[in-house]
């Protein structure tokens, strides 16, 4: 049981205190959790960098016999996800605000059978590479959370950082699966796959015409017996 104590959003209804209001919102979800408030129970399905975590509520939704966990480091984000997830009675998601840096503390090495990157910060200049979730030290980090059979699942609008995460995918081993790099008009994918489900900021970069980028990876410790994967180094070539 979550320990509390109750904010009442009332007091926020000011224009210029909206997002304090919002945080009174994540504070007294019983689905929500700041970093040390959180203990960590069985996760099969977690998100990193969610946003509104409104996709993860999706995806509760579509399995509900696997738990969900959303992170973001904004709980004014996340609290959207949160209050939609209790108004349509789902109780296999938890929201919690944390860094992608924290993962190792929030889940059981081994535990999960998906983890997804969905439109992480590009950070494009390159002495900012080291914050981007498809990092090497961040791809260890997931390597060590999924189990033997776990997928790393990345979607993104943004074609340099999404062939510059296929490289560091590559290079750590990791097996492509199965890419595309224009999702909602690939004829590869099953009209029914969870990929198609959009979060938040995927439906305003549709809406503005942009592609996106697909991939799912496994890490290298798979054996390639069990599934035929697609050639890394040709697949990259197409960037």
């Amino acid at each position: 049981m979550k320990s509390m104590s109750f904010v009442d959003p009332n007091q926020f209804v000011i224009t210029r205190r909206r997002k304090k209001y919002k945080f009174a919102l994540f504070n007294n979800s019983p689905l929500c959790f700041e970093y040390d408030e959180w203990t960590p129970r069985s996760i099969d399905v977690l998100e990193v960098g969610a946003g509104t975590g409104l996709f993860s509520v999706e995806l509760a939704a579509r399995h509900p016999e696997q738990r969900f966990l959303a992170v973001d480091v904004k709980a004014d984000r996340l609290q959207k996800g949160a209050r939609t997830a209790e108004q349509r009675g789902l109780t296999n998601i938890w929201f919690v605000r944390a860094r992608a840096d924290q993962l190792g503390e929030l889940c059981e090495a081994g535990s999960l059978s998906q983890l997804w990157v969905t439109f992480p910060d590009p950070f494009p200049r390159r002495r900012s590479s080291g914050r981007r979730l498809t990092h090497p030290h961040f791809l260890t980090q997931y390597a060590k959370l999924l189990d033997g059979r776990g997928e790393l699942l990345l979607k993104h609008d943004n074609h340099n950082f999404f062939c510059w995460s296929l490289e560091q995918l590559v290079v750590a081993g990791w097996q492509l699966r199965e890419l595309t790099f224009d999702l909602h008009e690939s004829e590869r994918l099953d009209e029914e796959s969870d990929a198609r489900i959009m979060t938040t900021y995927e439906q305003r970069w549709v809406g503005e015409g942009k592609v996106i980028g697909f991939v799912r990876a496994v890490d290298h410790r798979i054996n390639e017996s069990q599934s035929e994967p697609s050639s890394p180094q040709a697949l990259v070539g197409c960037c």
